[in-house]
Order: structure tokens, then C-alpha cells, then sequence
């Protein structure tokens, strides 16, 4: 089985965090492959960013793939370049709190996540990409959700442990999203 991955959004929301802590939390706690590409804007804060992630039982042949099984979009400009980059059948995860498009894609799933709304309930509005990474982790469970929250307290709280309380309630916030998006789901099938 292969997971690949394309995070988009503006410098600054924490894009890269969240390819990153799926990478280390797969490489540290499992055996699969794992790639990890980035791409900034020439603008840094701001400009335009995106990752890509695979995760795999089997050697990954290139770290960027053409088409990828999910997208996070956290900005606008992010929709608009990447949702062709998503299979047919795939899923999208979008901050809907921050986008205000709308996907034209009709052979997709779509979950939305009020990531931003819900991390300035929090109390800070740097929490929202936990927010994302849990809806992502509840609805795909490429991955467990307490491993990726110790990576997320090994890896981000090391630098903010003011945040660890925020990003676990960010985190599991979002994960309750995602896990009742799968069910919604599983139900229509």
C-alpha cells in the first residue's frame, strides 16, 4: 500500500511541520518506506509552500508523484494548484476556515476542517496545522494518532513546550473530525 501525500498552503502555517511529523512519526515507529519533498515559494512567509509525502509498504520510486491519494489545502492558492493534483476517488482535506473556494472536483472526497476557527478557540492560532494533521490521521489511519502526538511533542514541543497542551487539544480536536468524516463515509457505502 502506498499513501501519497500533498500538503499546500502559504509560508508561515506550518506546511512543512506536517509532512515532517508524518515522516518522522512513520520513520521512527514503523518499518515503510518514506519520502519527503518540499517546495517554498521564493517569497518564504507568505508565498506559496507545498510538501510532498509518500508513505509505503514497498521502495518509493520518486519523492514527488504526478498524482497524489490525498491533498491538504490550507489556503486558498493551494486549491487552485493543487486540486488536479488529487486521483480520482481521492481526498482533500481544506481548512475551511481559511479557504474560501470550493473544489470543482465531483470524483473526490472532500473533508472540512475549521482548523483555523478552532485553534483561535484554542487560544493561538499557530495550532491550526495540528488541528489539520489530526482530521488527516482520523480519517486516513495511515498512521497512529498517539505516535504522531509524542512525534509532535518530541519534534515541535522540544522548541514550544508552551504549546504541547494546545497541540494536544488542536490535535484531538481534529482527529474527532476525521474519525466521524471516515465513519459518514463507511455509512454511504
Amino acid at each position: 500500500m502506498e499513501n501519497t501525500i500533498l500538503i499546500g498552503g502559504i509560508g508561515g502555517q506550518g506546511v512543512m511541520v506536517f509532512g515532517q511529523l508524518l515522516c518522522y512519526t512513520a520513520v521512527e515507529t514503523t518499518d515503510k518506506y518514506v519520502t519527503y519533498f518540499p517546495s517554498y515559494g521564493m517569497e518564504k512567509r507568505g508565498g506559496t509552500s507545498n510538501c510532498y509525502v509518500t508513505i509505503s509498504d514497498d521502495p518509493v520510486g520518486a519523492p514527488k508523484a504526478e498524482k497524489a491519494s490525498y491533498v491538504v489545502v490550507l489556503a486558498d492558492p493551494a486549491m487552485d494548484k493543487f486540486q488536479n493534483t488529487l486521483l480520482p476517488g481521492g481526498t482533500m482535506f481544506v481548512d475551511s476556515s481559511v479557504c474560501t473556494k470550493k473544489t470543482h472536483r465531483t470524483d473526490v472526497d472532500v473533508v472540512e476542517v475549521p482548523a483555523g476557527e478552532i485553534a483561535r478557540e484554542l487560544g493561538d492560532a499557530r495550532v491550526a496545522n495540528l488541528c489539520m494533521i489530526g482530521a488527516f490521521i482520523g480519517y486516513t489511519q495511515v498512521l497512529p494518532p498517539e505516535k504522531v502526538l509524542a512525534t509532535a511533542f518530541k519534534k515541535v514541543g522540544s522548541k514550544r513546550p508552551e504549546l504541547n497542551a494546545l497541540n494536544e487539544a488542536a490535535f484531538y480536536r481534529g482527529l474527532e473530525i476525521g474519525t466521524a468524516a471516515r465513519g459518514r463515509k463507511k455509512d454511504a457505502n
